[in-house]
């Protein structure tokens, strides 16, 4: 029989853990709006405001205000000949691409060849991207009227793309806040993110991310079967997702839960497969050319190469080899960390390191990539300091790229000079470096990491979560506590 003192701290184990209670910085800001909930605020999830109407309230204003930030391109900027767009920082693939990529005149992606005359580049024969982003794509234009001038259309073309990407980021944010059990507000760094106004209509990659967290969602479930099937449409739409079965691979190895792992790699490979198959069949070449053309793109904005190669003056040759290689050892060690560490590391950890990994060694870094890591830095170091020095450091990059290619388009009179760039690429490497290795201490020192302070193990590891380990490299570790 449980004592009454037990059953207290079972209850108050089962409470949402609200970041003004842990946060120094979070209970700081929250004087703005009265301080700190009190110890008899209600808590219970009946109530209107509860933390997923509020953070969808939050990410709606936060992405109107990123729209809002595009306004000077929207009325001309896109269509001029001059850099007006990188000098206002509002410039956006989406209106470009609807001319240039055949939705303006109705071409079916993948099937349809694109002119020269359209594409605007040789090497660019049929739609770059992967098949599921296609289809959003294809969708978007189908809900654009076809009536009135180009600018028009693509404008509202822009619109749409922007809707339907917003139903994205409230998924994003409503995944992310139901994925670590009783922290339901670690949501709101999503919701209110700078990146994420800045960048979430730049391209399409917003719908990979959202997919991406359904996934990890779907997994804190123990649900390996289902995680693996939408990890698997994630991959469909970018290829970046499929860096998350690796972290469940090496997670499931030490926990000998390897069954779950590849009820999730069966569900990823049939979902990728039925999605790309068809197309692979049936438009083979219009379906290579995004595989072509990331394998032959040349060292580009954003990159440690490009330093590397601008530094030095010469060529950079081999690139291809070169980030594989980085990438590989990044790999390798994130592996060895895993298997060495005096604890399991948590998913979310695991899955923040690998794909930070990607984005050091890459060869390009679009200012939109930094979506790929907003879900997974709040999963695995949700402190409010550390996640908004990295974002400065985003955001500072942000910046940084449109201004160095109004110098490069322009007239030397606005922008950023070869050397100011490259600090600005040296600051968004820094900031995910930062986090990086706030990460592995957390994983080394355990102690230091938030969520095990509070006596938990994993609440987004599904099956994960309280396991035992069968497979160290190192010591033999302490068998987790598990914490309803």
């Amino acid at each position: 029989m449980t004592s009454v003192r037990d059953r207290e701290e079972d209850g108050r184990r089962e409470l949402p853990v609200r970041p003004t209670d842990e946060d120094p910085l979070a209970a700081a800001g929250s004087e703005l709006i009265g301080g700190p909930a009190g110890r008899r605020a209600r808590s219970g999830g009946h109530r209107w405001w509860n933390p997923l109407r509020v953070m969808a309230l939050a990410v709606i204003g936060l992405f109107a205000l990123g729209m809002a930030q595009k306004a000077s391109c929207y009325s001309g900027g896109w269509f001029t000949t001059g850099n007006e767009q990188y000098i206002h920082a509002c410039y956006s693939d989406i209106p470009h691409l609807y001319a240039q990529r055949g939705f303006a005149t109705d071409l079916v992606p993948y099937f349809d060849r694109i002119p020269d005359a359209v594409s605007g580049a040789s090497t660019i024969h049929y739609l770059e991207y992967p098949v599921l982003t296609g289809l959003f794509m294809e969708v978007a234009s189908w809900l654009t009227p076809h009536g009135g001038s180009g600018q028009h259309r693509a404008q509202i073309y822009w619109i749409v793309n922007s809707g339907m990407l917003l139903i994205c980021a409230a998924v994003l944010v409503v995944c992310v806040s139901r994925t670590n059990g009783r922290r339901p507000w670690d949501g709101l760094f999503v919701a209110l993110s700078p990146a994420l106004a800045l960048t979430a209509t730049i391209n399409w990659d917003l719908f990979a991310v959202a997919l991406a967290a359904a996934g990890m969602l779907l997994w804190s479930r123990s649900r390996p079967l289902a995680a693996g099937v939408v990890i698997g449409l994630a991959t469909a739409a970018k290829l970046y997702p499929v860096l998350l079965l690796g972290a469940l691979f090496i997670l499931c190895l030490r926990a000998g839960r390897l069954r779950a792992f590849a009820a999730a790699l069966g569900g990823s490979a049939g979902a990728w497969l039925a999605v790309n198959l068809p197309v692979i069949l049936l438009a083979r070449d219009g379906w290579s050319q995004f595989y072509g053309f990331s394998r032959t793109r040349p060292t580009d904005y954003g990159s440690l190469w490009l330093i590397i190669m601008e530094r030095s003056g010469n060529p950079l040759h081999g690139v291809n080899a070169y980030a594989t290689a980085l990438m590989l050892l990044l790999c390798a060690g994130i592996a060895a960390l895993a298997l060495y560490a005096p604890r399991r590391p948590r998913i979310g950890q695991l899955a923040f390191l690998v794909v930070a990994a990607l984005l050091l060694s890459n060869k390009v870094y679009s200012p939109q990539y930094v979506l790929w890591l907003l879900p997974l830095a709040v999963l695995a170091r949700p402190r409010w300091r550390d996640l908004l020095i990295w974002q400065g450091a985003e955001v500072l990059y942000f910046l940084g790229i449109w201004m160095r290619l109004a110098y490069v388009t322009g007239t030397k009179h606005h922008g950023l000079t070869p050397d100011a760039y490259h600090l600005a690429v040296g600051a968004h490497l820094l900031g995910i470096l930062y986090l990086c290795a706030l990460v592995v201490r957390d994983i080394l020192r355990p102690e230091y990491d938030v969520l095990r302070q509070g006596g938990e193990d994993d609440p987004a590891g599904g099956v994960l979560d309280g396991a035992q380990d069968v497979f160290v490299l190192g010591p033999v570790p302490h068998e987790p506590k598990h914490v309803a």
